[in-house]
């Protein structure tokens, strides 16, 4: 049996989005800015997209603003509020346990000078709300915090978090990285009053490269790509339109019976839940519940190393991570699992195991299976 169990970095595409994808690479391959009708058909499928995805959002299409994926959305976010709004103020506000996205782009805001306050997080990747109000002042431009962490899955009270920031100080931005969010929640950016919303296209089974930043309408951001105006003088460059018709039909598809396809997604964390937990020497680093995403389960394992566990489940054709795949070419002990307060001993035996609709519960029993026979042979070969 084949398992892969590794969706949080990216996901199979779906096949209905792979044949839409393949329709207007070989048919309609127009430049959205051409002014024919091979042009205007393009421009179509970027315009239903926006559509596609702001309805899951409930928000304006006109709010969506295309990009190559999280990444760009994230530093277009950060670097285009502090480049449009440092006369106002320099002080950014974020989480200790943000993914590199976010945190690299915030080291480079503080080489131009700008003032980031980390907040600290508990040991289920929760910061504290008072901590969070009290750091915030008159000159705070910017509040960015994750949705979803993507390496233990904690579910941050984004709601509570935008009334916060608002009451304390109206003109502050509220951004929050919603990537493994976006399809597994129910999100709501003008209830929750989020400014700026990042998503990738690949973390729902739509195409890699490809993703968006939500723009509140209200929202003055500096553009960091320059070019031939596209997207409102923006975002410059011809729209990936394959990949933003692909993303927008992968949002409409996860959102429809969004209900059943979050049921589908808990019915294999739970039955892995279930199994690791009734296993020695093994710690869950996840709520269970609905403090935590239902596509991501993070364990430790005590007595042997993340890396040797990964591999050995690799040859039994079962594949997860050993933290957040962006930063597997930088290998470093996990900011995440440093800033819930891990035990040492524990910081390289943990593993990431992430779902998508594609799974099933059979294949979270043949992982456990796995585990059960490969951890006590790995244990006796680390005492070794």
């Amino acid at each position: 049996m084949e398992v892969y169990f590794d969706n949080a970095a990216t996901t199979r595409v779906a096949p209905e989005v792979a044949e839409l994808m393949r329709k207007i690479m070989e048919e309609d391959y127009g430049n959205p800015s051409s002014r024919h009708v091979m042009g205007m058909r393009a421009e179509n499928y970027v315009r239903h997209a926006a559509e596609q995805v702001a309805a899951t959002l409930k928000v304006k299409p006109s709010e969506i603003l295309f990009t190559s994926g999280g990444t760009e959305s994230d530093n277009l976010a950060l670097i285009g509020t502090a480049l449009r709004r440092q006369k106002r103020g320099r002080h950014i506000i974020s989480l200790g346990i943000e993914h590199a996205a976010i945190y690299k782009t915030l080291e480079f805001l503080e080489e131009q000078g700008f003032r980031v306050t980390f907040l600290p997080v508990d040991e289920k990747g929760h910061p504290d709300l008072g901590a969070l109000e009290a750091a915030i002042c008159p000159d705070t431009i910017l509040v960015s915090i994750m949705y979803v962490n993507n390496e233990i899955g904690s579910i941050e009270p984004i709601g509570e978090i935008g009334r916060i920031v608002k009451e304390k100080n109206p003109e502050c931005y509220f951004h929050t990285d919603a990537i493994q969010a976006y399809g597994k929640l129910t999100i709501r950016p003008k209830k929750e009053r989020i400014d700026l919303l990042s998503v990738s296209g690949h973390k729902l089974h739509g195409p890699k490269g490809v993703g968006f930043l939500y723009i509140d309408e209200h929202v003055r951001l500096h553009p960091i790509i320059f070019g031939g105006g596209q997207q409102k003088d923006m975002r410059s460059g011809t729209e990936n339109v394959p990949g933003i018709a692909g993303m927008g039909l992968a949002a409409e598809l996860y959102y429809r019976e969004h209900e059943k396809k979050t049921g589908q997604l808990l019915q294999v964390k739970d039955r892995l839940f279930e199994r690791l937990s009734a296993m020695e020497g093994v710690r869950i680093n996840s709520e269970p519940g609905s403090l935590s995403a239902p596509q991501i389960l993070s364990a430790s394992f005590s007595g042997v190393r993340a890396e040797v566990l990964l591999h050995a489940l690799e040859e039994k054709g079962v594949y997860v991570s050993s933290g957040s795949a962006c930063a597997s070419n930088h290998p470093a002990v996990s900011g995440t699992l440093k800033g819930i307060g891990l035990p040492r001993e524990l910081l390289d035996s943990t593993l990431r195991f992430s779902f998508g609709l594609f799974n099933t519960p059979e294949e979270a029993d043949y992982c456990a299976d796995c585990l059960e026979e490969l951890l006590p042979v790995l244990r006796r070969f680390t005492r070794r």
